[in-house]
């Protein structure tokens, strides 16, 4: 089923775009969705409002480019990933979702973690897990080898919804050939519990729509 009728997805749905109805439609309907998208698209948000209403535990989970070094680094696993889920905080934001409530915390976990639905940690600590039950947000997955993106996929099972979110022209990794994401795209793009989409329109403006033209 497509995003419930006469739910207005925490306001978004009078305003989307019909690539990102597109995009909604599919993480209600089918058990994989990969995007391929520019920044400023609504990608995350939007895949962050539509797990809320799912319903189901979220785990966001990303790749660190300087995971080698991650470990090193001093404080807990939640100290040194918090400057990578930026964007998870201003998705629920943005659905008017307190984040202190809504993020599993390390600290305090018997009164911060009443009600909270999401997981928020690197492919590091999430992949020898199993994966059931749940919503899966892969950010910046142009960013995930092949390896490491197999690692995390082959742990999913069939009562999980999975959104990969990406985009080809914004790999950090030091050898982009690596990159597992264009790989998945391929490798996923025939099969009936997939869908494969773009989101093209940046909406924080024409400078940085102009910004994200620029070819390397």
């Amino acid at each position: 089923m497509p995003l419930p009728k006469n739910n207005l997805l925490f306001g978004f749905e009078p305003k989307l775009t019909e690539e990102q109805r597109t995009y909604v439609d599919s993480i209600f309907d089918k058990q994989l969705t990969i995007v391929n998208a520019k920044s400023g698209t609504g990608k995350t948000t939007l895949a962050v409002a539509c797990a809320k209403i799912i319903g189901k535990p979220l785990i966001y989970t990303f790749s660190p480019v300087e995971e080698g070094s991650l470990g090193f680094t001093p404080g807990t696993v939640e100290e040194k990933e918090s400057k990578y889920i930026q964007p998870l905080l201003d998705a629920l934001i943005e659905i008017r979702e307190d984040p202190r409530f809504a993020i599993k915390s390390e600290k305090n976990p018997d009164i911060i973690n009443e009600g909270a639905w999401i997981t928020a940690k690197s492919h590091t600590f999430v992949r020898g897990t199993n994966i059931k039950d749940s919503t899966l947000i892969i950010y910046v997955s142009q960013n995930f080898t092949r390896g490491e993106l197999k690692k995390l996929l082959t742990r999913v099972h069939d009562t999980t919804n999975v959104i990969v979110i990406g985009h080809y022209k914004q790999i950090d990794l030091k050898d982009p050939k690596k990159s597992g994401f264009v790989p998945y795209i391929e490798h996923f793009r025939d099969e009936p519990y997939a869908n494969i989409l773009e989101l093209t329109k940046n909406f924080r403006g024409r400078l940085a729509q102009h910004a994200d033209e620029l070819n390397w």
